[in-house]
């Protein structure tokens, strides 16, 4: 695996750079206008573009400190919602999981050692939080086998300035959080998503470096988020827009995905096979599936092997099943300028196919399979396309009106009644890994719901202490820093879902 990565210093320059001459096109349409029907209790929060910190202000608390020999954990647990977590270099061997409110947990940088959570290859996640108000800064997370960072149902939350290798699944994971930053990290050799926003609203996701991974980003059934000026580079894809079918949350509507570096995403797909990325084809930079109101601009996609784009419908996509409740196509898709080179030069079979539909040749830099409605592009003779030939052109240029999708103030924090435990904690940790038909990364909780309907308890046991059943899925991790009321509710409320 390679280990060599590139300053991030120097992405944005570039980025900036690129965005100005492409940019300078000519035209003169008007401004884009981002969708404004949203925002906490009805308000279009997120409208007044200017980016801010997230997390809601109040008096700084106590400042705990944690040095090597000591647990995480216990400075945790001793925390008041304000209080500040220092932890200073060294290693820690443990799993972190914060389920209060308003709470900083810092590294301590020194002579540019960091702390270092290590999971030796057998702990599951290094760090948890189903708290509000979050911020986790600083880390050296390495070796876990479920993920680096998890975010379970917590609003507003600030995640910068980590370096996550070879943490299993995912490496950031924001799940069903609202109110959101992801900047100045690096991920890699992740086997799922290096970067992963799931089912969350107002993301800003800016300045990291991703690499060495199934996906680079994924934004997936989120809704108004931004993906800029991040070096995504020498994954199995690069940035990903997707509506996973069987998910709670049945839509993925409104992102910008601008002034990023994406480059050379040409590495073998490594995910679990049968899961939704395991059928990412190698070689591609940017892959929208049935997202909707996705703006791609002044980009450098550069070679990709399959294709710098790729727009695809539900049918047309493998591993994926069709969910009566989630709308299967791609619309408002909105490609703007962008540095597009040495891109398709090994495409795969399908896009030949349907290069030569259209009598075209030479290596395909866009690629549209299925249908797409509303969709347009600006400058098409730039590019080598197939499938947007009767896309006329979009109405703006740019979107420099948008600076951010973060709201004006925080989100309201997500408080979970008792009645509750079991919702939240399904929506917020089990629907990473498990849709209700088809298969993301473990089984479909139908296939659960047969195993264990009449058996509630069985259910909260195996998620305390799961153990391997199948040779096709992936060991599940141990969910059992759950107390054992959550993991029955949990159990509980998994077996009565419909949908």
């Amino acid at each position: 695996m390679k280990k060599t990565t590139v300053a991030l210093a120097l992405l944005v320059p570039v980025a900036f750079i690129a965005g100005s001459y492409l940019s300078g096109s000519g035209q003169s349409a008007p401004a884009y206008q981002p969708d404004v029907s949203y925002g906490a209790s009805g308000d279009a929060g997120s409208t007044a573009n200017q980016k801010k910190s997230v997390i809601n202000t109040m008096a700084p608390g106590a400042v705990h400190q944690v040095k090597p020999g000591q647990l995480i954990m216990d400075a945790v647990q001793a925390a008041n919602p304000g209080d500040m977590i220092q932890v200073w270099p060294g290693d820690y061997n443990e799993t972190v999981y914060i389920d209060k409110d308003n709470i900083r947990l810092s590294g301590v940088i020194v002579e540019g050692k960091r702390p270092r959570l290590f999971g030796d290859g057998h702990l599951n996640d290094a760090i948890l939080y189903s708290g509000n108000n979050i911020v986790v800064e600083n880390f050296l997370i390495t070796k876990y086998k479920g993920n680096g960072i998890m975010g379970q149902a917590g609003n507003n939350f600030e995640i910068r300035n980590n370096i996550i290798e070879d943490t299993g699944v995912y490496g950031i994971f924001p799940q069903l959080g609202d109110n959101g930053i992801v900047e100045h990290n690096v991920v890699y050799g992740i086997e799922d998503a290096a970067i992963y926003i799931g089912m969350s609203d107002h993301i800003h996701v800016a300045n990291n470096e991703v690499f060495d991974s199934v996906a680079g980003i994924e934004i997936e059934n989120s809704r108004h988020a931004i993906v800029e000026n991040n070096f995504v580079h020498n994954n199995t894809g690069g940035i990903l827009a997707f509506v996973t079918p069987g998910l709670p949350i049945k839509d993925t509507v409104d992102v910008i995905i601008r002034n990023n570096w994406i480059s050379n995403n040409n590495t073998k797909n490594f995910g679990a096979p049968g899961s939704t990325v395991s059928g990412i084809p190698a070689g591609t930079g940017i892959l929208i599936m049935a997202a909707d109101k996705v703006v791609i601009e002044d980009n450098l996609i550069i070679g990709n092997k399959t294709a710098g784009i790729i727009v695809t419908d539900h049918q047309n996509a493998p591993n994926t099943t069709l969910d009566p409740e989630s709308d299967p196509y791609p619309d408002e898709v909105m490609i703007l300028n962008n540095l597009m080179y040495n891109n398709g030069y090994d495409t795969i079979p399908e896009a030949k196919v349907l290069m030569a539909t259209e009598l075209k040749q030479g290596n395909p830099d866009i690629v549209r399979v299925g249908d797409s409605n509303k969709s347009c592009i600006n400058n098409p003779q730039q590019y080598i396309t197939v499938g947007v030939a009767k896309w006329p052109s979009c109405s703006f240029t740019n979107t420099d009106n948008v600076v951010s999708y973060l709201l004006d103030t925080p989100a309201a924090p997500r408080s979970v009644d008792a009645k509750d435990k079991g919702k939240y904690a399904y929506l917020g940790i089990c629907t990473g890994c498990h849709a209700y038909t088809g298969r993301l990364i473990g089984p479909p909780v139908q296939v659960i719901q047969s195993l264990y309907m009449d058996d509630p308890q069985g259910l909260a046991n195996f998620i305390a202490n799961p153990v391997k059943k199948r040779e096709d899925f992936p060991a599940m991790p141990k969910q059992d820093y759950l107390d054992a009321e959550t993991r029955l509710a949990v159990a509980e409320y998994m077996l009565s879902v419909t949908k």
